[in-house]
């Protein structure tokens, strides 16, 4: 029997409409507005594209949501001064720069020059810490969004075998933290499979939930999954286009053979990938709770 969806679209719609809920009663009944800026440098359409969704988003739940352009050729030393700015502004919850920023600009200083409790990414390294002792204000925004489907979906991660496949900071080494802690929708037992992982089938078939993130199209195949495993696929790969001239995606799993073997599976598009910005949004609420002493 082929596995049961996992809607990414239907759980961050669903969540969406609990925040715009909260939002209203922030308003109403604290005076309290979540503020949110994203900082753009330079003109990368897909950059472009991806702050145009935050914002509208945004806009769509209630927030008070600035887009900051900045010109390409901005330096270093005025990226940060924006964000100290922004850091010291009490309207401000949230602060992302949009990455890749330009070449001439150290990526890591700008990031970790973000107030910790703005850094709704999830990325400077306090939270990374907090995450790791079990005392997280902010989840990594993905992987925050894997856990919310597996406990919206039903699943069971108290005592899981789960496997990570990948070790990238923004997906793989979070997953794998979150999915440990001693809390609800984690509890699980964990292992992480990189590159330079032996026999990585015999890993991967112990998983009772697979998440994949490794960055290669179909990478995982159905023999190197278990019977009735879940399977989150993160991967989003282009892999040609159609006449019209539509790119074709696929994930890290190969869907179609794995998807008669799993107990459910996230297709792509469609699956975790509409979680990331609703977790944007989620983090931007706590913060803005957060600073108003609410929490």
């Amino acid at each position: 029997m082929p596995a049961k969806l996992i809607s990414g679209k239907e759980i961050a719609q669903q969540i969406r409409e609990e925040l715009k809920q909260e939002v209203e009663d922030l308003k109403t009944k604290h005076n309290v507005v979540p503020g949110l800026v994203t900082i753009l440098v330079g003109e990368n359409p897909a950059s472009v594209s991806y702050v145009t969704a935050k914002q509208k988003t945004a806009h769509g739940l209630g927030f008070n949501s600035i887009q900051d352009t900045q010109p390409e050729d901005l330096s270093e030393a005025d990226l940060l001064a924006l964000v100290d700015k922004y850091n010291k502004d009490p309207s401000i919850n949230g602060i992302l720069v949009q990455l890749p920023l330009p070449k001439h600009i150290n990526e890591t200083k700008v990031l970790y020059a973000i107030d910790p409790d703005k850094d709704v990414d999830g990325f400077h390294p306090v939270n990374v810490g907090k995450l790791m002792i079990g005392e997280a204000h902010f989840l990594p925004c993905t992987p925050a969004g894997i856990q919310q489907m597996l406990i919206r979906s039903g699943v069971e991660t108290s005592g899981a075998e789960v496997v990570v496949v990948g070790r990238s900071n923004i997906v793989g080494k979070p997953i794998a933290n979150i999915m440990i802690q001693k809390q609800e929708g984690a509890n699980s037992t964990v292992t992480i499979c990189h590159t330079r992982t032996k026999n990585m089938k015999e890993h991967t078939l112990r998983g009772d939930i697979l998440i994949v993130a490794a960055g290669v199209p179909k990478a995982v195949t159905a023999d190197m999954v278990k019977d009735g495993a879940v399977v989150i696929d993160v991967g989003v790969n282009r892999i040609g286009k159609t006449e019209s001239g539509k790119a074709i995606l696929c994930g890290d799993v190969d869907f179609e053979p794995v998807k008669e073997k799993a107990s459910m599976i996230t297709p792509v598009p469609g699956g975790v990938g509409p979680m990331t910005i609703t977790m944007l949004m989620m983090n931007t609420v706590k913060a803005a709770k957060l600073a108003n002493g609410l929490i």
